[in-house]
């Protein structure tokens, strides 16, 4: 359920230095474990398409901050996050209480390796994803370079349950839906492949589990990894990234940063 009546704002008289105020402009829940937000954007922040940036809460004799991509793309006039629910944890048991109209602080400098930049050029991009590991996709397939540089781009989202992928299935569709951004890159390149673990699903299985496999190939109707024109992004669980990671490796692909782009990246903020 969106979130609509305005709380009451925060006091920012005390902002520390480098740190930008946000004020929370819309909340969704979608489980119990996920929900989205966004904020204003700044007229002085600037970030690269796929970024992640720290994000705290006011409050405290030291707020704690974590890494959050920003799922909105880099020309977006509104910041946008996903997140995770944790009851105990030691950010998000507040932040999942957010209401419009509080305010966030945020560390105004945005980094990360799944940018475009970061990947020389190829054919088809694929973006493996699990749970709000898409959020930096979130991103990247709203940005016009993405589309410039690849001729396919396939988003992989992978969650426990069905439910979990509400997010990503209604991104897509207001993709293909905005006329605005059906003006500034031809969203047909975009591909979405969802699977559940967890529950009866068309696909089921770990992403892992179905490259290794083949059946995701197949079910694509493209061909095997192969590193002459196919690049890759990987974000998710620790678990998920060395396991993706040495796939793509295994299919001749190599890893790749900002300062040596390659032909795949990963992000490992976000790792539990």
């Amino acid at each position: 359920m969106d979130a609509q009546a305005p709380a009451m704002q925060q006091d920012t008289a005390d902002l520390p230095k480098g740190v930008l105020a946000l004020t929370v402009t819309s909340v969704t829940h979608y489980t119990d474990r996920l929900f989205h937000f966004a904020t204003t954007r700044p007229p002085s922040f600037r970030f690269r398409s796929g970024e992640f940036v720290m994000i705290g809460l006011p409050g405290g004799d030291k707020p704690i901050y974590r890494a959050y991509s920003v799922a909105s793309p880099s020309w977006g006039e509104e910041l946008e996050f996903f997140s995770i629910k944790v009851p105990d944890g030691p950010l998000t048991s507040r932040l999942q209480h957010i209401k419009v109209g509080d305010t966030v602080w945020m560390r105004e400098k945005a980094t990360g390796t799944l940018v475009n930049d970061a990947l020389i050029p190829g054919k088809r991009l694929y973006m493996f994803s699990t749970g709000t590991g898409i959020a930096p996709f979130a991103s990247l397939i709203r940005d016009p370079d993405t589309y410039e540089k690849f001729d396919q781009i396939i988003l992989t989202h992978t969650c426990r349950e069905v439910a979990e992928l509400k997010y990503g299935l209604d991104l897509v569709a207001s993709i293909r839906a905005d006329e605005m951004l059906n003006e500034l890159f031809d969203t047909s390149k975009l591909v979405h492949f969802t699977s559940v673990t967890r529950e009866d699903y068309p696909q089921k299985g770990r992403i892992t589990d179905l490259i290794e496999s083949g059946e995701l190939f197949d079910k694509l109707g493209v061909p095997p990894l192969d590193p002459e024109v196919d690049r890759g992004m990987i974000c998710g669980s620790m678990a998920m990234l060395k396991d993706t990671k040495a796939l793509l490796e295994k299919a001749g692909l190599t890893e790749g940063a900002n300062n040596n782009p390659a032909q795949f990246v990963i992000e490992r903020a976000f790792v539990n």
